[in-house]
């Protein structure tokens, strides 16, 4: 359990904290899906001491992948790290019952906790996002954490809708990809009784400070001795060397933004030697030009 970085919410039976990538989906050349290199990679962040893994996040490019693949991915990952960090699959899908569907399956197979992204697509209120976890929740014993993510969905939970989502049993915490700092610091002080990971590289310091007890990291899957380091700094009480540390991700995450959306996690783990193959399309990956700039960039930060 934590020193002196945020303890877990009290309603959450993994106690989740610390370092927890989404993990990235690999692919075999065609663009077919490589169940055992996505489940390599699942092995590569524990290693490098994450503290739990989500796949099937955005990085793990689950709305490109068929309800069978995304069911095959949660089964590699479970059997490559399942028992030794806890394993959170994501299962979100715009309509209720295909959620349902991926979550019964994710739990049947050992997954420690499901999460749930806000349904996609079609405008949605309050009352119809309590009504979808709600459902979610009844459909399964294991801990269920919402990911909320207005930016790629469309819709934003207001916190009085959380405070209904935070009565329902076995909802045990949130993962925040808002970026609005003064909402999620207003849940977290709210809902002491669940447990917040901060789902952007631009927060893991401040959402340490803010109350969160965890950090949901996309350079953590190119990079996770860097993260685990921070967060380990912080709860040794190394503030300082934690913002320090946090200085380091934001020039990571500019150079792994300087290509097209998602490809530069993929692009910094093949540098490193890890071939996870390319995005899905219609994403693309890094031409040779922003991979050399890539390149200089992490070798400028000592990280190759």
């Amino acid at each position: 359990m934590p020193t002196h970085a945020p303890a877990p919410g009290s309603d959450d039976p993994l106690d989740l904290h610390g370092v927890v990538p989404p993990t990235v989906t690999a692919f075999d050349e065609d663009g077919s899906l490589d169940a055992e290199t996505t489940a390599e990679h699942a092995r590569y962040v524990v290693d490098g001491g994450a503290h739990g893994v989500f796949p099937l996040g955005t990085n793990g490019e689950f709305p490109l992948l068929t309800p069978g693949e995304r069911d095959q991915v949660v089964e590699a990952v479970v059997d490559e790290v399942g028992g030794d960090v806890p394993v959170i699959a994501g299962v979100g899908a715009p309509a209720t019952r295909q959620t349902v569907a991926h979550a019964e399956h994710a739990e049947s197979v050992g997954a420690d906790g499901v999460v749930v992204v806000t349904p996609y697509y079609y405008p949605l209120d309050g009352e119809a996002a309590v009504r979808h976890y709600r459902e979610v929740a009844d459909a399964v014993d294991c801990p269920v954490y919402v990911y909320h993510i207005p930016s790629k969905t469309g819709n934003a939970l207001s916190l009085q809708t959380l405070d209904e989502l935070a009565a329902i049993d076995n909802l045990a915490g949130l993962k925040d990809s808002s970026k609005d700092v003064p909402w999620l610091g207003q849940a977290i002080d709210a809902h002491p009784e669940l447990t917040f990971l901060a789902g952007s590289d631009s927060l893991l310091a401040p959402g340490l400070d803010l109350g969160c007890a965890g950090m949901v990291s996309a350079v953590a899957n190119a990079f996770p001795e860097l993260v685990v380091d921070l967060y380990e700094a912080y709860d040794d009480g190394d503030v300082a060397r934690a913002k320090s540390l946090q200085s380091t991700v934001y020039d990571v995450r500019s150079a792994l933004k300087r290509g097209p959306y998602m490809a530069g996690v993929k692009t910094a783990l093949d540098l490193q030697g890890f071939y996870a193959g390319p995005l899905r399309s219609p994403l693309r990956g890094m031409d040779a030009e922003q991979r050399a700039a890539l390149e200089a960039d992490l070798a400028d930060l000592d990280l190759l």
